[in-house]
């Protein structure tokens, strides 16, 4: 009988042990959830940041080619006008020059232009526009009409 009241305390006493082990790793599977989740979280969280940049570059693309066609629609306006070139010097500027003006107005946020033409035909052009919260961009380009 002594053999099987020690053998019930021995068994009793694994039990206790195991028991306590197991208690001991309570919510620990619970924590790796929280964690899991947390890093899920940021992730996310980068992933929204980086579409809101590159709709920003997206936005910012799409008025540098506006500024850039303007530039262009401008220079062809002056090339089939050529007898009247210094009416397109932002100085004295004619009534196509005023026209391109409000486009590029209407276009680019902000929009401003200054056009310069020599006497040589060297006609420059700068386009600056600012987007809301961010600095001033700016186009140029140059070319001679002759």
């Amino acid at each position: 009988m002594l053999t099987v009241a020690a053998d019930a305390q021995e068994l009793k006493l694994k039990v206790k042990a195991q028991s306590f082990q197991r208690n001991h790793q309570h919510g620990f599977a619970m924590f790796e959830a929280l964690i899991a989740l947390l890093i899920c979280a940021m992730g996310v969280l980068g992933v929204v940041g980086l579409q809101a940049s590159m709709t920003r570059a997206q936005t910012s693309a799409t008025f540098r080619a506006e500024a850039s066609f303007l530039a262009q629609s401008l220079i062809g306006e002056m090339w089939s006008d050529r007898a009247n070139l210094a009416q397109y010097d932002s100085t004295t500027c004619g009534a196509a020059c005023t026209a391109w003006q409000d486009r590029l107005a209407a276009r680019l946020p902000s929009g401003t232009s200054t056009v310069t033409v020599s006497a040589a035909g060297v006609v420059t052009i700068v386009i600056r526009w600012t987007q809301p919260g961010e600095s001033t961009n700016q186009f140029s380009t140059a070319t001679s009409i002759t």
